[in-house]
C-alpha cells in the first residue's frame, strides 16, 4: 500500500455534505482513508467572483497506481455533478492528488506532486495538521517550511469535524 494525500474542496450547494459524500465514495478496499484534516473555509483563488470554499486533506493508503487514483477521483467528481466550465471556478467538489508516496509523476494526465500545492495555504495548512514534517519529493522542503511562505492567503479553521 502506498500513502497518498488528496485535497478536497467544495463551494457550491451543501459544501459539507459534498465533502462527506466524496470521502465516503473514495473510501474502499483499494483506497483506505486513514486520516482527515480539520476543515478550513478559504477564500477563492484565481477566479474571485465566487463563494468561499470548504477545504480539507485526506491521507489514504492505496493499491491503485497514480493514474488509476486520478481516474477514481474524477469518477467521484462526476457523481457529485462537478462541472468544469470556468478554470478555478465554482464546483460541488474538487479532488486533487497532491502526493503519491515519494513518487514523482509527469504525464499529460497527471503531475505528482501537484504542481501548485506549494503555493496554496488552503492545501498546506490542513496538510500541516496531518504531516508537518512530510517532505516534498522534489524540493525536499517540509510542509511546515512551505506553509511559512504563504501566510498572506485568507482562511479560517471551522468547527466541522469529518472522521475517517
Amino acid at each position: 500500500m502506498t500513502t497518498v494525500f488528496l485535497a478536497l474542496g467544495s463551494n457550491l450547494g451543501d459544501r459539507e455534505a459534498h465533502l462527506r459524500r466524496a470521502i465516503a465514495e473514495l473510501n474502499s478496499p483499494d483506497l483506505q482513508v486513514k486520516r482527515i484534516s480539520p476543515v478550513y473555509e478559504t477564500a477563492p483563488q484565481g477566479f474571485l467572483e465566487q463563494g468561499w470554499f470548504l477545504n480539507l486533506i485526506l491521507e489514504a493508503a492505496t493499491t491503485l497506481f497514480p493514474v488509476q487514483l486520478l481516474q477514481r477521483c474524477r469518477r467521484v467528481e462526476r457523481r457529485l455533478k462537478r462541472q468544469r466550465e470556468i478554470q478555478n471556478g465554482p464546483r460541488t467538489i474538487d479532488i486533487d492528488v497532491l502526493l503519491y508516496g515519494t513518487a514523482v509523476v509527469r504525464s499529460p494526465a497527471l503531475q505528482v506532486p501537484h504542481p501548485r500545492y506549494q503555493e496554496r495555504r488552503f492545501v498546506l495548512e490542513p496538510l500541516a495538521d496531518l504531516a508537518p514534517d512530510l517532505r516534498d519529493p522534489v524540493t525536499r522542503r517540509s510542509v511546515r517550511e512551505m506553509l511559512a511562505g504563504v501566510q498572506d492567503q485568507k482562511l479560517a479553521r471551522t468547527p466541522i469535524v469529518i472522521c475517517a
